[in-house]
């Protein structure tokens, strides 16, 4: 009988993104590649404990669940987070950032300067720029300062960030026009940290790094994996957790966050049985397997 994997998400890293195994091993995700895999049936989905500890009672999560954690795992993982606000003595030097998605979806937030884009990279934008640099605590008064006076939030689902993928400008210019217009009004505020550096616009696009260019809308988005179920497609895209995988049916896109808590197998067929839904339309303007 074939070993299960379990995963532990998608890694964004300077080479694109690769697959992260409990034990350390790494499937770099290339476009192109086939993506297989089965859904093991014995023992179904559990939680993947917190902060890199396991969970002490093995908790069965939903299928549907993004965060695959007990409720009492998330709760301790969120206390140890920079968006908590419990790490105010951190002595690391941070970045506010303003974030964009696709048309009338963009979003500001902070991240540490020693994870460079990696966090926009994770989160799927498809074009970003940094607006400032200092200590945390300045980093998050800026962010509350910009998200009310720009009307911005600092969180949105990754479901809206999929529905405006099949609507983003061929260009990238276009795709910056903006947020070029949000940080002229970001850094003409007054209030703004003095310890926090501001920084000239400078922006950065990702539609070539996710290999969003070209490719055919999505036909639907696994909604969950199932115990004996199967996914199989090339990877056409890749952007924040999502692949854009090309099945018999269509593009279809996978959540990886779905994979953690399960056991994995190799599979090395084209059958794809999970449940898949339409991919929602957009939302209106803010206010070692494969």
């Amino acid at each position: 009988m074939a070993q299960a994997w379990r995963c532990s998400g998608l890694r964004w890293s300077a080479d694109g993104p690769v697959l992260v195994w409990e034990g350390g091993r790494r499937s770099a995700l290339t476009r192109g590649k086939r993506v297989a895999f089965g859904i093991g049936e014995g023992g179904g989905r559990t939680c993947v404990g917190a902060r890199g500890n396991a969970c002490p009672l093995g908790a069965a999560v939903p299928g549907r669940s993004t965060g695959a954690r007990c409720e009492e795992c998330a709760r301790l993982d969120r206390a140890h987070s920079v968006a908590a606000d419990t790490l105010a003595d951190d002595p690391r030097p941070y970045r506010v950032y303003l974030a964009w998605f696709g048309p009338g979806m963009a979003k500001v937030g902070i991240t540490a300067v020693r994870r460079g884009p990696a966090r926009l990279l994770e989160q799927g934008a498809v074009c970003f720029r940094w607006l400032g640099t200092g200590p945390l605590m300045a980093a998050r008064r800026a962010e509350e300062l910009l998200r009310a006076a720009l009307r911005v939030p600092d969180r949105i689902p990754y479901a809206d960030k999929r529905a405006v993928r099949a609507a983003l400008p061929a260009g990238e210019g276009d795709r910056a026009a903006e947020i070029a217009g949000l940080h002229a009004r970001a850094v003409a505020l007054d209030g703004w940290p003095e310890s926090l550096a501001r920084e000239p616009f400078r922006p950065v696009d990702h539609v070539g790094v996710f290999g969003l260019s070209g490719v055919p809308t999505a036909v639907g988005e696994v909604s969950e994996l199932v115990a004996g179920g199967a996914v199989s497609g090339e990877l056409a895209a890749a952007a924040g957790p999502d692949l854009h995988l090309a099945t018999q049916r269509g593009i279809v896109v996978l959540d990886t966050r779905l994979l953690t808590g399960w056991g994995l197998l190799p599979a090395g067929g084209r059958g794809f049985a999970v449940p898949v839904r339409a991919v929602r339309e957009r939302a209106a303007a803010q206010d070692g397997l494969f």
